[in-house]
Order: structure tokens, then C-alpha cells, then sequence
């Protein structure tokens, strides 16, 4: 089982369960996350920013890879919707898939 705080929605944090994905763990909590595609790993607006903990994710799916190859997706960036914890990570929403009706902070 992991961890995801959410650095900029004042240090959510939510727990994620083996075989969950970040995405299925906020949306189990009511947190509302871009994910224009319906979770199938098809775009990067379910994309986070990985400030901690990179080596507590799970390797990158073969759609994350893809992305990366083709500069959609940058290293410390992860799709919410493939990505799985072992352990603590602390991220952040991007600037670009913010949420209108959600509070950010700094």
C-alpha cells in the first residue's frame, strides 16, 4: 500500500491500495481529477507532477512509455490513471489540468 499527497490541494493525502491505481484512490475519496479519456491511458490530462517519491511508483505502463517517447509526458510526470504505489509519494496537479471549480494552492 502507498500514499499520494497532493502538494498543492493543501497536502491531500489519500491511501492507495495494491492493485489501485492513484486515479481509482481520489476518485474513491471524491476527489475530483481531469482524466479526459475515462482512465484508459489514451491522453495525459490525468497527468501529476511527481515532486517525492519516484521510486515508490510502480515502472511506467507501455502508454506511459509511449507518451514519454513522444515528449507528451516529461520523467517526473506520471499518468494518474496507470500509475500504482508501493510507498509515499508527494506530487502536484499541473498547471494546465487544474480544475476551474477546484481550490489550489500556491
Amino acid at each position: 500500500m502507498g500514499e499520494i499527497t497532493v502538494r498543492n490541494l493543501a497536502d491531500l493525502r489519500v491511501s492507495v491500495y495494491e492493485g489501485q491505481t492513484v486515479l481509482a484512490a481520489l476518485q474513491a475519496q471524491g476527489i475530483d481529477w481531469m482524466h479526459a479519456c475515462g482512465a484508459r491511458g489514451r491522453c495525459t490530462s490525468c497527468r501529476m507532477i511527481v515532486l517525492q517519491g519516484m521510486e515508490n511508483t510502480a515502472p511506467p505502463t507501455p502508454a506511459e512509455e509511449r507518451f514519454r517517447s513522444n515528449g507528451r509526458l516529461k520523467p517526473n510526470e506520471r499518468l494518474t490513471c496507470q500509475t500504482q504505489l508501493t510507498g509515499p509519494v508527494t506530487c502536484q496537479v499541473p498547471e494546465q489540468t487544474k480544475l476551474p471549480h477546484m481550490t489550489y494552492s500556491g
